[in-house]
C-alpha cells in the first residue's frame, strides 16, 4: 500500500479514466463542504462512473488487481456494498470474482425482519466492504459495526478513490482492525490534471495549496480545521 503522497500506475490509470468521464471537479474559488465537514476545493463523483461501461469496466479491473496483489481477494467470501454508492461497485467487483454479495443498509428498514444487511449471510464468512470512496473512516465504521453484528467477519474496505490527505483520517478505522483498500487519491488525479491540462493553471495551483496544508486550508475556507 503506497503512502497517501505517492502515486502508482494503479492510481494513474484510475485517475485518468475519472477525468476522461469528467468525474472530476476543481473549484477552488468556491469550496465544497464534504460530509465529514471538511472544505475541499475538488469533489469527486464516483457514482458518475455507472454510465460509462469502459471506464468502470477498467477501474473494476484496477481494482480485482489491487485486491489479489495485496492478498484480500483469496481471503474474501463475499462482497458488501455500503448503501447507496457502494452497491454497484460491490456487484461488479462480486460478477469479475465470482463471489457472492450483500448489501448494507445505513439503518434498519422499517417493516418486515428490519434487516440492515440485505443478501444471505452466514455466520463467520469473511466480509470485504466495498464503497466508492472515503474522506475518512467514519462512515465506514457503521457499515462495519453492522456486519460484525450480523456474523461476519470484517477486515478490511476497497474504495475506488480515498481523499489521502488529512492526517489522522483513517485512525478510527485502524482502531476498529479494518484497512483501508484504495485505487487512487488526489495525488494521482492532480497529476494527470497537470498532464492533461484538464482545468485551468489557477485551479490546478488551488488544489496544491489544498494538498500542502488541507487541514488549515479547510479553515481558512469555512470548513473545519485542527481540533
Amino acid at each position: 500500500m503506497p503512502t497517501d503522497s505517492q502515486t502508482t500506475e494503479a492510481g494513474l490509470a484510475t485517475a485518468k479514466a475519472l477525468l476522461d468521464i469528467k468525474a472530476v471537479n476543481f473549484r477552488p474559488e468556491e469550496p465544497y463542504i464534504l460530509t465529514a465537514g471538511w472544505a475541499s476545493p475538488v469533489y469527486i463523483d464516483c457514482r458518475w462512473v455507472i454510465s460509462f461501461t469502459e471506464e468502470r469496466r477498467k477501474i473494476i479491473q484496477l481494482g480485482v488487481d489491487l485486491l489479489q496483489s495485496e492478498g484480500v481477494l483469496d481471503a474474501t467470501d463475499m462482497m458488501a456494498g455500503g448503501e447507496t454508492a457502494g452497491i454497484p461497485y460491490a456487484a461488479w467487483l462480486s460478477e469479475a470474482t465470482s463471489k457472492p454479495m450483500l448489501y448494507v443498509r445505513k439503518e434498519p428498514k422499517g417493516f418486515g425482519r428490519r434487516a440492515r444487511i440485505e443478501g444471505n449471510l452466514d455466520d463467520g464468512k469473511h466480509v470485504l466492504l466495498v464503497e466508492d470512496l472515503a474522506t475518512d473512516g467514519g462512515s465506514k465504521l457503521n457499515f462495519v459495526n453492522a456486519l460484525r453484528e450480523a456474523g461476519a467477519t470484517v477486515s478490511d474496505s476497497f474504495v475506488v478513490f480515498y481523499y489521502g490527505v488529512f492526517a489522522g483520517a483513517l485512525d478510527s478505522l485502524e482502531e476498529a482492525g479494518i484497512t483501508l483498500r484504495y485505487l487512487a487519491t488526489w495525488h494521482d488525479v492532480l497529476k494527470v490534471a497537470e498532464e492533461q491540462q484538464s482545468f485551468s493553471p489557477e485551479a490546478i495551483q488551488g488544489v496544491k495549496e489544498f494538498l500542502a496544508d488541507p487541514i488549515g486550508w479547510s479553515a481558512d475556507h469555512g470548513g473545519k480545521g485542527a481540533d
